[in-house]
C-alpha cells in the first residue's frame, strides 16, 4: 500500500503552515548557492523576512537562462560529494538545463511518484511496463523508481521497437504503461497491421501520459482504442520530473502535490497573479530539493487553479491540463495559436488518422499555414468528393478556432514521419 492519507487529506490550514515551515527551510538552503546568494545579497533579501506564504513574492523569478548561465554548478546548495544524480532538459530550445539531485531528493521525488501512480489504482500485483526513454530524460527513471516503491512488476521496455512492445505486453501481462500520447496513437496501427486487439489480446487497464501536451480528445482516443484508463500527469526537469502533478481517479485536473511544491499561476505579460481560475504561466517553487532547490521557477506552461474542492478528498489543489507554452506559441499574421488547438479540432473529427504536421511558410511578405493531416486509407480508394468534402471541413472547423485560413493537405496513414519521443508538430521554414 502506498497511500499518504494524513498528507493527501491534510486540511488546507495545516498544509500551508507546511508549506510554510518548508518554503523558510528551502530559501535558506538556496542562499548557499553562488546564484540565489548572489541574487539575495543583490536585493539585499534575509532568509528570515520569509514570514508567510506571500512572501514568496519577494524572492525574483527564476528563468531557464538563468540556468543556462550559472552552468554547471552554480546552483549547487549542497557539496557536489553529496549528489548522487544528475537529469537534464532535452535542450530542444536552447542549451539543455541540468539539474543535481541528492540520495534523499531522489527518495522525496520517488514518493510522490508512487503517490500518484496508487492513487490511479495501480497496485503491487500489476505489471508495469515503462515506454520511455531513460537516461538524462526524467520519465523514464522518475516512474521507474515510483513503480518500484509501489511494488509492481516493472519491465523497463524504453522506447522504440513497436512490435516487441506489443509483444512483451502479450507475453507477461502488462496492466499499466506510460507512454507519450503521440506515440500510444502511433503504436494502435501496429497493433491494428498485427492483427492485435489490446482490448481483448492484452491486460491493458491502466495508461499513464506525459511528456507533451494533449488534448481531451486524444486522451478519448486512446482509451478507446486500448480500453484501459488514461490519466494525464504534469512534471518537468526543473521540478525533478514526472509527479508534479497527478489525475486522481475523476480525471478533473492534476492534483499538485503542495507538501513538496508551492504554486502560483501569474499572468505571462504583466507577472502578476491571476485568481484561481484564471488562466495564467504556472510558476514553481521546491519546498524539499537538497541538492538544487529552486524558486519562482517560470515554467512558460499556460494553466489555471481549478477553484473548489475535488470529489476525491484529496486537499492538494489542482490545474488544469497544459493549454500550451509561451515559448510554444506560433504568432502567425498577428494571430496566437498554440499547436494543441490544431490537435484538438484534428482529433475530434471522423476519419482523421493519429498523426499530422503543422509547416510554416512565408511567401512574400505573407505567412501560410499548411497542416499535413494523416486520414484513413478509405478516403483514398473512394469517391475523391469524399476526401475534398473532408478537406474542407477540416479546413472550416481549424479557422472557426484559429482565426486563419490554413492550407490543410490530406495525406495517407504512415506517410508522416513517425517519433518514438517527444512528437515534432511544427516545422518552421519562415525566414528570421
Amino acid at each position: 500500500m502506498y497511500w499518504e492519507k494524513d498528507i493527501e487529506t491534510i486540511p488546507r490550514e495545516k498544509l500551508e503552515a507546511l508549506q510554510l515551515a518548508r518554503l523558510k527551510e528551502s530559501v535558506a538552503k538556496a542562499s548557499s548557492s553562488v546564484f540565489y546568494g548572489d541574487l539575495f545579497r543583490k536585493i539585499g533579501l534575509d532568509p528570515n523576512d520569509i514570514t508567510t506564504l506571500e512572501d514568496v513574492r519577494k524572492i525574483p523569478f527564476t528563468t531557464k537562462d538563468d540556468l543556462r548561465d550559472h552552468w554547471p554548478y552554480g546552483f549547487l546548495a549542497v557539496p557536489k560529494d553529496d549528489l548522487v544524480r544528475m537529469h537534464s532538459s532535452s535542450g530542444t530550445t536552447g542549451r539543455a538545463t541540468v539539474i543535481f539531485h541528492t540520495l534523499n531528493d531522489i527518495n522525496e521525488w520517488t514518493n510522490i511518484v508512487a503517490r500518484s501512480m496508487y492513487m490511479t489504482g495501480m497496485r503491487r500485483s500489476d505489471v508495469f511496463q515503462n515506454i520511455m526513454t531513460y537516461g538524462l530524460f526524467t520519465g523514464g527513471l522518475g516512474f521507474h523508481y515510483g513503480a518500484e516503491k509501489v511494488g509492481a512488476l516493472i519491465i523497463p521496455a524504453g522506447s522504440g521497437n513497436s512490435k516487441r512492445q506489443i509483444q512483451l505486453m502479450q507475453d507477461f501481462g502488462t496492466t499499466a504503461i506510460h507512454i507519450i500520447p503521440s506515440y500510444a496513437l502511433h503504436l494502435s496501427s501496429v497493433f491494428e497491421e498485427m492483427g492485435v486487439d489490446p482490448k481483448s489480446d492484452t491486460q491493458l487497464a491502466i495508461a499513464f501520459l506525459g511528456a507533451e501536451p494533449h488534448s481531451e480528445k486524444t486522451r478519448e482516443k486512446i482509451e478507446q482504442f486500448y480500453g484501459l484508463k488514461a490519466y494525464n500527469s504534469y512534471g518537468l526537469s526543473e521540478m525533478d520530473g514526472p509527479g508534479v502533478a497527478f489525475e486522481c481517479p475523476y480525471q478533473n485536473g492534476m492534483h499538485v502535490w503542495e507538501d513538496n511544491f508551492i504554486l502560483e499561476v501569474v499572468d505571462p505579460d504583466t507577472l502578476e497573479p491571476v485568481a484561481d481560475g484564471d488562466g495564467g504561466e504556472l510558476v514553481m517553487t521546491t519546498l524539499l530539493r537538497e541538492g538544487m532547490p529552486i524558486l519562482r521557477y517560470r515554467t512558460k506552461d499556460l494553466t489555471r487553479i481549478i477553484p473548489g474542492p475535488c470529489e476525491c478528498g484529496r486537499t492538494h489543489r489542482r490545474i488544469e491540463r497544459i493549454k500550451g507554452r509561451t515559448d510554444d506559441m506560433l504568432i502567425l499574421k498577428g494571430v496566437n495559436i498554440f499547436p494543441i488547438q490544431i490537435e484538438k479540432k484534428l482529433m475530434d473529427i471522423p476519419g482523421v488518422g493519429t498523426n499530422f504536421l503543422i509547416v510554416l511558410e512565408r511567401e512574400g511578405f505573407n505567412d501560410l499555414m499548411i497542416v499535413k493531416v494523416e486520414v484513413q486509407k478509405e478516403f483514398f480508394s473512394g469517391d475523391l468528393k469524399q476526401l475534398e468534402g473532408l478537406r474542407r471541413r477540416i479546413v472550416e472547423d481549424l479557422k472557426s478556432d484559429i482565426l486563419i485560413t490554413p492550407k490543410v493537405e490530406l495525406v495517407e496513414p504512415g506517410t508522416l514521419p513517425k517519433s518514438e519521443g517527444k512528437a515534432v508538430r511544427v516545422i518552421d521554414n519562415r525566414e528570421e
